[in-house]
């Protein structure tokens, strides 16, 4: 359905993984979408997988959307200002979505993974969180002074699991804390002028970048629990679903809602019955049909006989999570 029709969305690093899939899920309904990225035409990043806004833009084109590219580096302020008085000026001041994905430090964070952070050079905060947390603050700035004054509009911050949680290192889960408290606390601002703020946790998102990690793993047979869980593309999700989640959001009157909280994709497309790209709805990462089952690998086979029941988020934050102690 093109419930979107007549709304304009910007997706920030969309070239390829979850900011490719926002752009599609969005066109597919019915918003036009501008998209930044730094490569427009094919090319190859620093990791080896290529991706373009290109590439993008003709698989928004192939759902029967509208997809305007945009070549931006958001590290350099003045091009993000560009790009946001390009579409005032093209849609007449309208900006009703902001999706804030972009983030530079995919690379770093592999050639990281598995070692202390002081064995690394300070620049790796930056890599994880110049075009990263900071970036979503300026793309906001910018977002909020249309939006403010047509007294409307939503603002989504990708973030990830690992605002509570360890999971790729100190820099970057201290950026993805940044991100859900950037969220809410723009949201005390940005409410009066009934805009909403939110950020997203997606859970195993089967990315191009992951994917390939995936297959290197079944290469090598990899057979630990840990590895596992990736290994057998347990419970994964598309880049789709969080962009039909975000799509709903964007069409739902009641938003203001959920303004300046951490939303869970799987747990939104639950509420809202959306399905991912493959037909099947994944489950949260907080579910027992998740937990247990990644636990015991053997339950695999079996997840539709454990309940989907969330676990409460104190035990997590006791247990699982650990989160900071006060």
């Amino acid at each position: 359905m093109k419930h979107l029709e007549g709304k304009i969305a910007l997706v920030t690093g969309a070239t390829r993984g979850i900011g490719k899939g926002i752009a599609i899920s969005l066109g597919e309904a019915g918003a036009i979408v501008y998209i930044t990225g730094r490569s427009l035409d094919k090319s190859l990043a620093d990791d080896g997988i290529s991706g373009s806004l290109a590439d993008t833009c003709a698989a928004v084109e192939e759902v029967g959307g509208v997809c305007i590219p945009v070549q931006v580096d958001h590290s350099n302020d003045e091009q993000v200002l560009s790009l946001f008085d390009r579409i005032q000026d093209e849609q007449h001041g309208q900006l009703d979505l902001l999706v804030n994905n972009v983030f530079s430090g995919v690379q770093a964070l592999s050639d990281a993974q598995g070692k202390p952070f002081w064995d690394f050079e300070p620049s790796l905060w930056d890599s994880c969180n110049n075009v990263g947390l900071r970036s979503h603050y300026v793309s906001s700035v910018f977002a909020a002074r249309m939006m403010s004054k047509r007294n409307s509009g939503l603002i989504c911050t990708i973030s990830s699991w690992g605002g509570l949680s360890y999971i790729f290192g100190a820099a970057y889960g201290a950026g993805k804390s940044g991100c859900d408290r950037l969220a809410a606390d723009m949201a005390v601002e940005l409410k009066p002028y009934n805009i909403a703020s939110l950020s997203l946790w997606p859970g195993i998102v089967g990315t191009e970048h992951i994917s390939r990690l995936t297959s290197q793993m079944n290469e090598n047979n990899a057979t630990d629990q840990k590895n596992s869980l990736i290994a057998e593309r347990y419970n994964w999700e598309t880049p789709i679903l969080t962009g039909r989640v975000i799509a709903a959001l964007a069409a739902d009157s009641n938003v203001m809602r959920r303004t300046g909280r951490v939303q869970i994709v799987a747990e939104l497309a639950q509420h809202y019955r959306l399905v991912d790209q493959n037909g099947d709805r994944p489950v949260s990462l907080r579910s027992l049909r998740f937990l247990i089952p990644a636990a015991l690998p053997v339950l695999r086979k079996y997840t539709w006989l454990i309940p989907d029941l969330k676990v409460p988020w104190l035990l997590l934050l006791l247990t699982t999570l650990k989160s900071p102690q006060i």
